[in-house]
Parts: structure tokens; sequence; C-alpha cells
């Protein structure tokens, strides 16, 4: 049955999607797929919310962009697993909170504060503490150990206010405190639904941005050019992870 905002059939997915929260990442990883992007199905093009399925190697897999923030993947998501999807990564941007990352860096999430209300709605304001799936993450640990990307595996925290436009300079302070590697949107509201309904959910994010709070930092955000290359190389370690 068709979704309300994915337009799209059960069987029209593969098990394993990838998520971006960019139209134009889809495309990209479309364009990774056996044949190319000419040979990918466009399967839901329903508010510019692009999502394709084709085969890596031979294995089924699909791409659906999310959108930006809590309640935009927690639709996606609902409607995904109503479609078969049983297997989801996020694939996106982040921002690091501690000076021994760089830019461009991939980050790994284990788990994800839930300071978003979605995730808060979800759980009616009691405590919580929404994880990856252990095997998922696993699985991109050993494929970026495989290709030699730069990686992090820890916490992170969710947050609803992109940090840069917070009027509080230190917004994020707690969390980086605490230890969090980075921030973002979109991971415990997938960590949540995910171990909710009994399938695989975990987190790849590219180092766009790092605020460690220490006084002789400059603020640095990741270049279009090397924005680019990192995405690729995120792309990379997602499609590379041996997943069962």
């Amino acid at each position: 049955m068709q979704q309300i905002h994915l337009h799209a059939e059960p069987g029209d997915y593969a098990p394993l999607v990838l998520l971006p929260g960019d139209p134009n990442r889809a495309t990209l990883v479309a364009a990774r797929f056996d044949g190319g992007l000419t040979a990918a199905r466009l399967v839901n093009s329903n508010r510019g919310m692009l999502g394709y399925t084709g085969t890596i190697d031979g294995r089924p897999v699909s791409v659906q962009t999310t959108g930006m923030g809590g309640p935009s993947i927690a639709i996606i998501v609902e409607e995904l697993l109503r479609l078969g999807a049983r297997q989801l990564i996020r694939i996106g941007t982040t921002g690091a909170l501690q000076s021994h990352i760089r830019l461009g860096d991939l980050v790994i999430a284990t788990a994800a504060t839930p300071t978003d209300g979605t995730t808060q709605s979800f759980m009616g304001g009691k405590p919580y503490a929404p994880a990856a799936d252990f095997a998922l993450t696993h699985a991109l640990v050993h494929a970026a150990d495989k290709l030699t990307v730069p990686y992090h595996v820890g916490p992170i925290a969710t947050l609803d206010i992109f940090s840069h436009y917070h009027p509080d300079p230190n917004y994020v302070r707690p969390w980086r405190d605490a230890g969090a590697l980075a921030v973002e949107m979109e991971a415990s509201v997938l960590f949540y639904l995910a171990t909710a309904r009994g399938v695989q959910g975990a987190c790849l994010g590219v180092v766009v941005d790092i605020d460690s709070g220490e006084e002789s930092q400059e603020h640095t955000y990741l270049s279009p050019n090397d924005l680019n290359a990192a995405v690729e190389r995120m792309i990379d370690v997602a499609l590379a992870a041996e997943i069962e």
C-alpha cells in the first residue's frame, strides 16, 4: 500500500536503506549502484524526498532522502518500515566536539543523547538512551578500517537546533564535557524507532565543523570541495560494510 509521504509500494525498497538528509546525496549514492544512475529505479520523488533502489555487486540496496531534523526522519523511517525496510543507516553531516577529531573524519555513533523533541515525544518525557545496533555499527567500523578512512566511534547528541544558530555560544558544552563526540539532528530518532520496531539502525556522520571549546581554536567549516570528497568516503564505507 502506498504511504502518505513515500509514494511507493512494498517491495520497492530493499531491506537495507541508506538515509541521507540531502536529496542530492541520494542521487550521488544511486549513481554508485550497479549500472549507475540510469540503472537505478526511482521509487519516490514526492515532496522532493528522492528514493532509489538498485544493487551493489548484486546485493539489493536503497537510498532514501530524510530531510533535516527529528520530525522529518521520523516520518520517513515509519513509512520505510511499513514498506519492508529492516536495516537503516543514516549518512549525514555532524559537528565534532572534541579536539582530537579532524574535519572530514567520520563519526560512527554508538548512542545518541535524545535532546530532540521527537524522541522525547515518543517517550512522553521519560528517560531513555537510544543506541545504535551493534552488528550494523560493527560492520561500518570494519568497512572504515578496510578502506583506511579516518573514523571515531562513540556517543553523540541529537539536537533540535543547528548549533551555529543558537544564541548561547556554550550551548553544546554539556555534551562536550560529558564526552560526546559530536552533535547532529536525526540519530536519536532513528535509533529509537529502529529499536522499538525490532530492526537495525546505525549512523555515519562526516565532520563538517569542530567546536572543541578551546580558546585557541579558530572556527572552521569544511570547504565544499573537501566536503564532497568526505561524503564520497562516507558512501564508500556505507556501501562496503558487510551486512548480513
